[in-house]
């Protein structure tokens, strides 16, 4: 199932998933903002809609990645580095 924009319906990302060894970029911002994937030059990597509740997740390669949420009452963005497999939180504020 999809939204409107051809991405997953984001849920919830239990703290104990089991990332089968991959790299899991997951986090919550503001309901129904678009999430932004892009990589350590800044290029775009891909994209979902946040759930109602704000919800985001992205699999990943390890490295250093810009996560970056717009939504009509604001922006922000935040940096994780995921030197491994395993669940990284990127939570990000919209103002």
């Amino acid at each position: 199932m999809s939204d409107g924009c051809g991405a997953p319906v984001q849920t919830a990302t239990p703290a104990d998933i089991d990332t089968n060894g991959q790299v899991v970029l997951a986090g919550k911002t503001v309901g129904g903002a678009y999430v932004r994937l892009l990589n350590a030059d800044g290029e775009f990597a891909g994209e979902v809609q946040a759930s109602a509740d704000g919800d985001f997740r992205f699999y990943a390669a390890p490295g250093t990645w810009t996560v970056r949420a717009l939504h009509r009452t604001g922006n922000g963005e935040a940096s994780v580095t995921a030197q491994g497999p395993g669940l990284h939180q990127v939570p990000i504020a919209v103002g």
